[in-house]
């Protein structure tokens, strides 16, 4: 675990809704947020992400990729691949977001933040709603089960989640599933000291 790489958390959203729930929820978490990194589909290439986060004043940074519904290796996908891959950043976790996109294979979470706020070991659909598996579906998520990801966390839609995400609220199901990931990476931390 090298402290000295950039930490990032990848949002797999990003048009107007997403990018500024990600923005409030960046801000809850004391994070930096990568608003140029938004789009449906992501506009700027994985180099150029790479290039933002390395600039970033502070971390954790947040950025989003955004597949646009697209059932290949879409924009946002190869956004992820370029960012996990790149040995001055560690991917501290991942927020997939859920969406009824068909014909694709999904993704095994670790968890999820349905849209009441709960924590489920399940996976959760397009409205928040826990399901009885732990494979997500989404648009941007496919490739996650091909490449190492240290940890993912589920949640439905941005903005198709009854309001109980909503930003004049303080985005509180996309925090949550950012706090989970950093509590995640700090256990790991703490237990790697250890050793």
């Amino acid at each position: 675990m090298n402290t000295l790489k950039r930490r990032v958390i990848i949002v797999t959203d990003g048009d107007d809704i997403a990018k500024r729930a990600v923005e409030e929820a960046s801000k809850n978490i004391g994070g930096r947020c990568i608003s140029l990194s938004a789009g449906n589909p992501t506009k700027l290439s994985g180099k150029k992400i790479v290039e933002f986060i390395k600039m970033a004043k502070y971390d954790p940074v947040i950025v989003m990729a955004d597949d646009k519904g697209d059932t290949g290796m879409g924009d946002g996908e190869k956004a992820i691949y370029t960012i996990i891959n790149d040995e001055d950043i560690e991917v501290i976790g991942i927020v997939a977001v859920a969406s009824n996109t068909s014909k694709v294979k999904g993704v095994k979470v670790d968890c999820s933040i349905d849209k009441f706020g709960n924590l489920t070991y399940k996976a959760v659909d397009k409205y928040g709603n826990e399901t009885n598996t732990c494979i997500l579906k989404g648009d941007t998520v496919n490739i996650l089960s091909n490449i190492d990801v240290p940890y993912i966390v589920g949640i439905g839609d941005i903005g198709k989640m009854d309001g109980k995400d909503n930003i004049t609220i303080g985005a509180p199901i996309i925090t949550k599933a950012m706090e989970e990931i950093l509590k995640n990476y700090n256990k790991k931390l703490v237990n790697f000291s250890k050793k």
